[in-house]
């Protein structure tokens, strides 16, 4: 089979703090791929990963180029932050297969603001959407369309805005769940996410309260993270995949306390790919495939541990 790969940072060279995941997520999906005998091809503005063939592209181009060469191949995958997989995965479908995510699953996930309110209905659990602060209890604000813990910080105090949600802060362990979301939903691995606090800013505000803000830095992950709630965990992945009609490859971020909250959902792939596919016998390409097109196996085999940081990327 012929396969696009249409990863955001490396086919456009313009979120260069991005580059370092892409470059690292690309090629670890190119290879699994080749190596089960595929041609992969994969946009890039001037970088090559070593595997793959690659289609010069820039900016400006991006989406013409993933338009274009779609209708060469007989599949395709696309890896971008998560505000453009909507408009980016419509066009790989309107052109080959798509092995991620519809388009409006998407854009489910995307909004973190809906996303939030979908899973709590469906009695999810998530921390709760705050409109106000309270005093003495801390918050999360994030951007309501963003990825990768992009200007999230934990606060006592913040200003209600559209374009930012504001949720409890839950005191736990920061987990993710990767799994391959389809018709059987397939759990591969829990991670720990490796998470910094880095103080932002520490003043006097209005009335002598002091606002504090920290800022919130996903810097890699350690992969499997070993829990005897790992039922728990994964029942509560696979509910909000079906919930979000995630197809795929999907990464449920979750706080582990005394329940599993849900914190965000990636339809794509993520960083802890890195790890998984170091420690899980089986290839990814091939799950992807076999997702689509066939059958996925009841479970996956892991041996050993990987851990990475974002500065083992550079």
């Amino acid at each position: 089979m012929n396969i696009l790969i249409a990863e955001f940072a490396v086919g456009t060279n313009v979120e260069k703090s991005l580059t370092p995941q892409g470059v690292a997520m690309l090629r670890t999906l190119a290879e699994s791929f080749v190596s089960l005998g595929h041609e992969v091809y994969y946009p890039s503005a001037g970088i090559r990963t070593g595997t793959g063939t690659v289609i010069r592209s820039t900016a400006e181009n991006f989406r013409q180029i993933i338009e274009k060469k779609a209708k060469d191949c007989d599949a395709g995958l696309v890896i971008a932050p998560d505000c453009m997989l909507p408009e980016l995965n419509k066009i790989l479908e309107e052109s080959t297969i798509n092995l991620g995510c519809s388009p409006k699953s998407a854009a489910y996930c995307a909004d973190k603001l809906l996303c939030t309110k979908i899973l709590k209905k469906a009695g999810i659990n998530t921390p709760k959407i705050a409109k106000k602060a309270e005093g003495g209890k801390k918050y999360v604000t994030k951007p309501r369309f963003g990825c990768g813990a992009e200007a999230t910080y934990l606060v006592t105090k913040f200003e209600d805005s559209k374009k930012f949600i504001a949720t409890e802060y839950i005191e736990g362990k920061h987990l993710s769940v990767s799994l391959i979301a389809g018709k059987k939903p397939l759990p591969l691995t829990i991670n720990l996410q490796l998470i910094e606090f880095g103080q932002k800013k520490s003043g006097i505000i209005e009335e002598g309260e002091k606002k504090e803000c920290f800022s919130i830095k996903y810097n890699g992950s350690r992969t499997p993270y070993r829990t005897h709630r790992i039922e728990e965990l994964n029942e509560t992945a696979i509910s909000t995949v079906e919930c979000l009609e995630c197809f795929g490859y999907v990464g449920v971020d979750i706080v582990l306390a005394d329940l599993p909250y849900v914190v965000d959902v990636n339809p794509r792939l993520t960083a802890s790919i890195l790890g998984i596919s170091n420690v899980m016998q089986e290839g990814i390409g091939d799950l992807l495939l076999k997702n689509k097109f066939g059958e996925l196996p009841n479970s996956v085999n892991i041996e050993g541990e990987y851990c990475f940081s974002n500065e083992d990327l550079i």
